[in-house]
């Protein structure tokens, strides 16, 4: 007999996952893919979405037909502010823009002149000044610098929907999606805000769906449940919103690090801007406070000069684990040496100085850096909630220096990690499932520990 199973495919930027959950949530099944990045028709390197549909269709259509699961549901995680547009006829118009295309600065001078100024529609956004990872100025750069195909656009759709829409042939739009600092959706009112509806960009965007929703469809002449897609961060959240009762904070860590306060109900104000701090949306529409860091970035640039500089292999790095005597020795008298790459910081130096003649302390120092600025955003994300439990998904949850330095920097937290391949596809799995989730679950489903600082 069949084992009856829940199917998520988990997109990152780097990492393309498939999952099969089984009735109790325990992980049966696993497939990981990379692709290599194509470019635009400027020249700016991107998603290959082609490679990504067929591998989606590929590997469903394998496990479809596998003799030992039943494939019963089908739901998308996938990394958010990136839209693929769509004619009438569900043909793709665009690359899939990578977030990090820069835009000229006419663009946002345009905007911001009719509809700033920037702070004010920023804390009613939850929405800093991002660029292309503000979809709702990608929607308006393509509406002036790309009119002729904004114009035959029927619809854009955030990647978690656009997947599900190959399966079921649906159009939706969905809150996670709408909520990942897009500008697009006004806090205060509860609805797209109004420079979306002066555009009439509303009328691009289809109706929302609900992300606990699932659309019946006969796939191969059996009925298969397909969810509506759930951006990536807010899928890692649910889990522990279900099995959690006591305020904590989740730093959900890939390409980007994410501080996740959901217990902090009040508007964000300037300062909180200032500081960091911009709105993610839970399934049922209301703000999350986060915290967004470009770490898992920062950090693959850095590992590759560092590993240059001292001529050692690529995957070297893994191999480190906390040394409390190189972590004093590089402490005592801690001055800032690296110059990133992707991160502003105003205490990095004008160019990065490695005094070490080894590797170990040389990746010590680095960790240490980019935990000083994590300490920084998890703080802006927690404001004024009281908050005394901390937990590490993702990447960075099994990087032993990481997770030492990080415990260090915030002793007055308890802080545990949990199995870092499944945070958001676990998610994504349980949300299309109406079930009740124990204060046990992290344990049993997540491979959850508990940290203590080994440093004295």
């Amino acid at each position: 007999m069949k084992t009856k199973v829940i199917a998520v495919f988990d997109i990152g930027r780097t990492n393309k996952k498939f999952f099969l959950f089984d009735s109790n949530f325990q992980e049966v099944y696993r497939e990981y893919i990379r692709f290599d990045e194509i470019t635009d028709e400027d020249g700016y390197p991107t998603e290959n979405l082609e490679a990504l549909e067929n591998w989606v269709k590929e590997v469903f259509d394998k496990m479809f037909n596998s003799p030992e699961y039943e494939i019963v549901s089908l739901n998308f995680s996938c990394y958010g502010a990136s839209l693929v547009h769509i004619d009438e006829n569900g043909k793709v118009l665009t690359p899939l823009y990578n977030y990090m295309k820069p835009l000229k600065d006419e663009v946002y001078d345009t905007f911001y002149d009719i509809y700033g100024p920037e702070n004010e529609l920023s804390r009613t956004t939850g929405s800093p000044k991002l660029g292309m990872l503000n979809t709702g100025m990608h929607l308006y750069w393509l509406k002036y610098g790309r009119p002729n195909v904004f114009k035959k656009i029927k619809y854009s759709l955030h990647l978690p929907q656009y997947l599900s829409y190959l399966f079921t042939g649906i159009p939706v739009s969905e809150f996670t999606s709408i909520g990942c600092h897009t500008i697009l959706w006004d806090y205060g009112k509860k609805d797209y805000h109004a420079w979306v509806y002066r555009e009439e960009i509303h009328e691009k965007l289809p109706p929302i769906a609900s992300s606990r929703e699932t659309i019946p469809i006969n796939y191969k002449g059996k009925i298969i449940k397909i969810g509506s897609g759930i951006h990536d961060s807010s899928s890692a959240l649910f889990p522990y919103i279900r099995s959690i009762t006591k305020p904590f904070l989740l730093v959900s860590t890939g390409t980007w690090s994410i501080s996740i306060n959901p217990f902090n109900k009040e508007m964000l104000s300037l300062k909180d801007m200032e500081n960091g701090s911009l709105f993610n949306m839970r399934i049922d529409g209301s703000p999350v406070r986060v915290s967004t860091l470009f770490l898992g970035n920062e950090y693959k640039l850095q590992v590759k000069a560092l590993s240059k500089h001292f001529n050692v292999g690529n995957d070297y790095h893994k191999t480190v684990k906390f040394d409390q005597g190189t972590f004093f020795e590089i402490n005592k008298a801690f001055v800032h040496m690296f110059k990133w790459s992707s991160i502003a910081s105003e205490d990095m130096p004008e160019e990065t100085t490695i005094p070490y003649d080894k590797f170990e302390h040389a990746y010590h120092q680095l960790l240490l850096e980019l935990v000083l600025l994590q300490e920084k955003r998890i703080r802006s994300a927690i404001g004024n909630t009281k908050i005394e439990r901390l937990y590490v998904d993702g990447g960075f949850s099994d990087n032993e220096v990481y997770i030492q330095l990080l415990s260090q920097h915030l002793k007055n937290m308890k802080l545990s990690t949990t199995d870092s391949s499944l945070g958001s596809a676990l998610g994504a799995a349980i949300v299309i499932s109406d079930v009740a989730l124990t204060p046990k679950f992290l344990k049993k489903n997540y491979a959850l520990k508990k940290h203590k600082s080994l440093i004295l």
